[in-house]
């Protein structure tokens, strides 16, 4: 591709002018500052390094919206998740990956340019896997292809209901493998992912401590010694009760007595942390992945980000249950959560730099970490990926580096995106996906024939 020249642009040691950026094999060859634009294609805006969203269920994005009423009995996450079983248990490779494509849109739409999916949705309805056991990671590794996202597929293992390998119920059928089928499953997505035009590695994903026994996790960390980790943990008081009562410890501790948590891992939610987890967390490496809108959509709590940041950890952002998807949103609510719980503001700024900027930073290199991709910075060998926001957007007008970032964030009721590379290949322009036309058509048509 030719040589981009950007108006504005942040690379790792702040806001520069007039920034090329030459891309080879999809990577970033040379970043020129105060460069002359001759021979480069210019692009005005503000120019960002493309996040990655750390934690995703795709397939979710399809019942975004239809779980709000309440029974008789008081609403939480133990009751929306047997909404998601019920819309899993309707799912077929084809829809799922129809579906996933109309997520992924979304993402990069919103300066997501990679995505972790937490893929647990293995088998046919009634449990029985497929004749390639892989084949509903195929269908994930197919979207992205079709969208252009980078993409770490996380394969699940999921193997009890219950702390101390409690049976599973008939909604979980779908997702239970035993360690050879499992094996089997992460040999597909591996196989999958090998060649996708916007990047893609495989990690490993143990559901959780309550869908895992520690026997099993210590398997799993053996048989998978490279790439990344991720596991939900501590995100219900419910967990941490039955956790204490099942072994003694709280989660995060006692996921930290049983497995070497290290830069490799990622944490997902740790919402209900006592301080002493929060110092394990911090000094081991390990990226908290933080989902605001999920979080707040499933009454979890709210992580101590705060606390969490004073201690030197590491955090980034996921879309989680997709039931709105949007990068600054994300941001937005977690420095807001912090504002309403101290009744204070700029709760995670540092005094340098603005709470947008520490944000946006801090999730850019959690979500580079935790994918284990080259992204989140504009830099020589990092991936090409760049995010570009309309300095003419209302939100944005006359408004310049930090300041822009923080309106972003902050002020932009309508999104500023206007054009995203991934891996030096263009997938948006002038805010709309390439492909977004007869994506949302097959999305549509999936939705519809699953609501019938």
């Amino acid at each position: 591709m030719d040589d981009l020249i950007f108006d504005r642009a942040l690379l790792p040691d702040g806001w520069h002018r007039d920034v090329r950026i030459a891309v080879a094999d999809g990577r970033i060859a040379a970043v020129t500052p105060d460069a002359t634009p001759e021979g480069a294609r210019r692009v005005a805006g503000v120019a960002l390094p493309g996040v990655g969203n750390l934690h995703s269920h795709a397939f979710q994005r399809g019942f975004a919206g239809l779980t709000e009423t309440r029974g008789a009995a008081e609403d939480h996450f133990w009751t929306w998740r047997e909404a998601m079983y019920r819309f899993a248990g309707a799912l077929t490779p084809e829809t799922l990956e129809a579906i996933a494509a109309l997520a992924q849109i979304e993402m990069l739409e919103s300066g997501f340019t990679a995505v972790a999916e937490f893929h647990y949705v293995h088998h046919a309805a009634d449990g029985t896997p497929y004749d390639d056991p892989a084949a509903m990671a195929v269908a994930v590794a197919a979207a992205a292809e079709a969208t252009g996202i980078g993409l770490t597929l996380l394969p699940v293992f999921y193997a009890h209901g219950g702390f101390g390998g409690q049976p599973t119920g008939p909604g979980q059928r779908r997702f239970v493998c035993d360690l050879d089928l499992f094996a089997r499953i992460v040999e597909g997505g591996t196989r999958a992912v090998a060649d996708l035009s916007g990047g893609g590695r495989v990690g490993i994903a143990p559901h959780s401590l309550r869908a895992v026994t520690e026997g099993e996790l210590a398997a799993l960390t053996a048989a998978y010694p490279d790439g990344p980790v991720h596991i939900h943990i501590a995100e219900q008081t419910r967990e941490v009760e039955d956790c204490l009562a099942a072994t003694g410890a709280r989660p995060i501790d006692r996921l930290f007595d049983v497995a070497g948590v290290d830069g490799r891992w990622c944490l997902v939610h740790a919402t209900h942390v006592t301080p002493g987890e929060i110092a394990r967390m911090a000094g081991s490496g390990a990226v908290v992945g933080l989902c605001p809108i999920t979080e707040a959509d499933l009454g979890d709590g709210i992580f101590p980000a705060t606390d969490f940041a004073a201690a030197g950890g590491r955090f980034g952002v996921g879309s989680d249950s997709n039931v709105l998807i949007s990068l600054p949103q994300e941001l937005r609510l977690l420095e807001q959560s912090q504002r309403l719980r101290d009744r204070a503001r700029n709760r995670l700024a540092d005094g340098a730099r603005s709470t947008g900027r520490i944000l946006f930073d801090t999730a850019a290199a959690g979500g580079a970490r935790a994918l284990g991709l080259e992204t989140g910075r504009l830099a020589i060998g990092a991936r090409a990926d760049v995010v570009v926001l309309d300095a003419d957007h209302p939100a944005l007008a006359g408004r310049h580096d930090d300041a822009a970032l923080d309106s972003w964030i902050f002020a932009a009721a309508s999104n500023p995106v206007r054009d995203v590379w991934v891996a030096g290949r263009q997938v948006v322009a002038d805010g709309r996906h390439h492909a977004r036309a007869p994506i949302e058509a097959r999305g549509r048509a999936a939705l519809r024939a699953l609501a019938g």
